[in-house]
């Protein structure tokens, strides 16, 4: 019997993270698939980042972001 394990693939675009950790802890905007979220960048990981907005963390996958506009 021939088993294969699953393998976790994930996309990670380096400058988009990069980017990202230089501006965390500011505001920004984002632009995902779904919407746009404003508020403060608290995380940033290879795959999602956290944002605060109205007091709730929202978990944004870096793949669904379209563009990021950060706020002074």
């Amino acid at each position: 019997m021939n088993q294969s394990t699953p393998a976790y693939v994930t996309q990670v675009d380096p400058y988009v993270y990069q980017t990202l950790l230089s501006i965390t802890g500011n505001m920004v905007v984002v632009q995902t698939t779904q919407g746009t979220v404003s508020g403060k960048l608290k995380t940033v990981m290879p795959d999602h980042i956290v944002m605060k907005s109205g007091g709730s963390p929202f978990y944004i996958r870096t793949a669904q972001i379209v563009w990021v506009i950060p706020r002074g």
